[in-house]
């Protein structure tokens, strides 16, 4: 089975969950099945699925990451001792865990095709991701608060590991809270790391965008957090700061020297 064959069977077997989509019409391109595929894993509920679905699916999402290409930190120039920056999709490194910026119903982005991390991850790592998220959320019993950390597999993902952390949202003033809160999304996701033996990480630009984090203090905090947790801690772990957009890059590249 190619891709194109997997592409349809996946859709089909999603849309027969919904009976208000029995009607609607597949597109016969490439680029509209895709969008379709991703929209209906981004709606799905979490829930389980055949082994044969599953099947197809992981078969077609290793293929699909494979076409990005893989990221390794040996593709990325470091900048100082263990701390690296890389812009791009940070679904495509392959280090040791990758953190996502989460919201507090840790289960991720239910709006189809959205650009954001959280969308991006659950898209390429597979339904299995958002059902583990959704099984660890009932067990807890309550939502995720603001600067902690839980980790997960990656499966579909060439990482090992997804760290997840609730960031602080920013309505009106930036506060001492709010800060602290930040760096507590980084120390807790690092300590995390750690405990699963994981030797290398790769930061999102936390808290920024929709959660309305100053870009440029975000990134003050980033690099000062990570900086001081390997001081008291002698970690040695390797640290990547990811970034998407041009003015996250130039920030952290005067940051890092």
């Amino acid at each position: 089975m190619n891709q194109e064959k997997r592409r349809e069977y996946l859709i089909h077997e999603l849309l027969k969950e919904r009976p208000e989509y029995q009607q609607m019409r597949i597109p016969t391109g490439e680029a509209g099945q895709k969008r379709l595929l991703r929209s209906l894993m981004n709606v799905r509920m979490a829930g389980d699925m055949d082994d044969e679905f599953l099947r197809i699916q992981d078969e077609y999402l290793s293929e699909e990451n494979t076409k990005k290409g893989i990221v390794t930190l040996a593709d990325i120039k470091e900048k100082q001792p263990d701390l690296f920056l890389w812009k791009g999709d940070i679904t495509r490194l392959q280090v040791g865990a990758i953190v996502n910026a989460a919201n507090s119903g840790m289960t991720g982005c239910y709006q189809p095709c959205h650009n954001c991390i959280d969308n991006c991850i659950h898209t390429y790592a597979g339904i299995q991701l958002r059902n583990y998220c959704n099984h660890m959320m009932q067990e807890q019993g309550y939502e995720e608060p603001t600067g902690q950390a839980k980790i997960t597999p990656a499966f579909n993902l060439p990482c090992d590991y997804v760290i997840h952390t609730v960031g602080p949202i920013v309505r009106g003033k930036l506060t001492g809270k709010l800060e602290d809160q930040l760096r507590s999304c980084y120390r807790a996701s690092l300590a995390l790391a750690e405990e699963h033996g994981v030797t290398s990480i790769a930061f999102c630009c936390i808290s920024t965008g929709v959660f309305m984090f100053p870009n440029e203090r975000a990134a003050e905090l980033a690099v000062q957090t990570v900086r001081q947790y390997k001081k008291e801690t002698n970690s040695k772990m390797k640290v990547v700061f990811n970034v998407f957009k041009d003015e996250d890059e130039q920030i952290y590249e005067r940051l890092l020297g």
